[in-house]
């Protein structure tokens, strides 16, 4: 079959490992050459993501039979919709589906008026003085959010990128001036973990839990990013994850599908939540409409069945159980220096890619190109696979230093101490539950 690919990060080199083991013929399309994709792919085009006619016109002269859309932007743009049109059906939501995730108020009014369990409360503002006012009389600590795209990086927490609410006050009005609308939320304590389903529209079917490194440096600290890695478990879960807490997660996001069908805007494709599990319960922070970079990574690499047939699956609207092997995985990002601040760019790095097979691990390629030149933002990922998330940490650990160059990666993801933390925080906040084994 033939497959158009949309995007060219970690994430699309994962998703097009997995179609072309599927047995897909790869097209794609994204605005540099990812090195991984362009050792794969039938034919290569190049050009922004959101460039939707040039895209459209990509896919009709390569005669694709399906899209698989990764990156978000071009899903606000409407991509879905156009290739629909032209008579290619996607996998990802049309453009008034993905607003789950590319309207963060709309998501959070689309929860309420449907009694989606999980949510959070929440205001949307225009007028500076209302917010400010609001934000005085609630009195506790909130969250400063963007309506629109982030890329991870846009959301401010009073305790965390905030030191009160006078800062937050600041924010959001900056917010305000700038997009002319803001949204406040209650600040929720807690640990992150990300969930994401296949839905056709109908039903989800859970892959494997995952939890995200999003901060820059090592112990949680410097500013948010993409995500400088994660790791998830054999047991599918996470280890301050109970079966319960699993059972709610996945209860919000099956809601949501039944929900988004009700309203007129059946939701086809990946659905990500991002949960704060509070010592109350899991609770959504944000919907995201496509795989989590790197959470896909994770995911994708442990796929036991074919992603194409899943693919059509979400498209025939009969998608049916999918598998994943029972191995743990640890993904770690490696950045320029100065990611993401200031980040290096046009330097090379060395990759010796045999060295990196031989310790056992898969490499993943990003924002780098075919001469392994950096281009700015995390530039590549090593993966590593095995019966223990202690092993799997080793294995990509161990893969790192056959990267030479003026770059940086965390190297706490997917320890042992890392996790325990997790596990610390969540005992701290009164949550009595005892730990899965990962």
């Amino acid at each position: 079959m033939r497959i158009l690919l949309v995007g060219g990060g970690g994430r699309e080199h994962a998703i097009g490992e997995a179609l072309i083991k599927g047995g897909a013929e790869l097209y794609v399309v994204s605005k540099h050459k990812n090195p991984g994709l362009a050792r794969i792919a039938r034919e290569y085009g190049l050009a922004k993501e959101t460039d939707i006619s040039k895209i459209v016109e990509f896919a009709k002269k390569w005669g694709v039979e399906l899209a698989f859309i990764g990156p978000e932007a071009p899903l606000e743009a409407g991509i879905v919709n156009a290739l629909e049109e032209e008579g290619v059906p996607a996998v990802g939501p049309t453009r008034e589906a993905a607003r789950l995730e590319t309207n963060k108020a709309w998501a959070r009014e689309f929860m309420e008026r449907n009694k989606i369990p999980g949510r959070k409360l929440f205001r949307v503002f225009d007028d500076i003085e209302e917010m400010k006012a609001w934000i005085d009389e609630y009195g506790r600590p909130v969250v400063v959010k963007p309506l629109g795209l982030t890329g991870g990086k846009g959301v401010k927490v009073v305790g965390y990128q905030l030191r009160d609410n006078e800062e937050a006050k600041a924010y959001a009005e900056q917010l305000i001036k700038k997009d002319g609308k803001v949204l406040i939320e209650e600040r929720t304590d807690g640990v992150e973990f990300t969930f994401q389903v296949f839905s056709d529209g109908k039903k989800v079917y859970p892959m494997p839990l995952a939890q995200d490194y999003p901060h820059a440096y090592e112990n949680d600290e410097g500013p948010i990013t993409g995500g400088m890695g994660s790791y998830s478990c054999p047991n599918h879960l996470l280890p301050f994850v109970t079966n319960e807490d699993w059972e709610k997660a996945l209860e919000t996001l099956q809601k949501t599908i039944d929900a988004m069908r009700k309203e007129g805007y059946p939701y086809k494709g990946i659905l990500y939540g991002q949960f704060m599990l509070s010592k109350d319960g899991p609770v959504i922070i944000e919907y995201n409409a496509r795989f989590g970079d790197p959470e896909a990574i994770n995911v994708l690499s442990i796929l036991e069945d074919n992603l194409v047939e899943i693919a059509q699956g979400i498209i025939d609207e009969n998608l049916k159980n999918v598998r994943f092997a029972n191995k743990a995985t640890v993904v770690k990002y490696i950045a320029p220096q100065g990611y993401p601040v200031n980040p290096v760019r046009g330097v090379k790095v060395e990759i010796n890619e045999e060295a990196i097979e031989e310790e056992g691990a898969k490499l993943i390629f990003a924002s780098i190109d075919e001469s392994y030149t950096l281009l700015g933002s995390r530039a590549l990922a090593v993966v590593g696979i095995a019966d223990s998330v202690e092993e799997a940490e080793k294995i990509a650990e161990s893969a790192v230093k056959h990267v030479k160059g003026p770059i940086f990666y965390r190297r706490d993801v997917g320890t042992k101490e890392s996790i325990e933390k997790r596990i610390r925080i969540m005992k701290e906040l009164g949550k009595e539950f005892k730990p899965n084994s990962c």
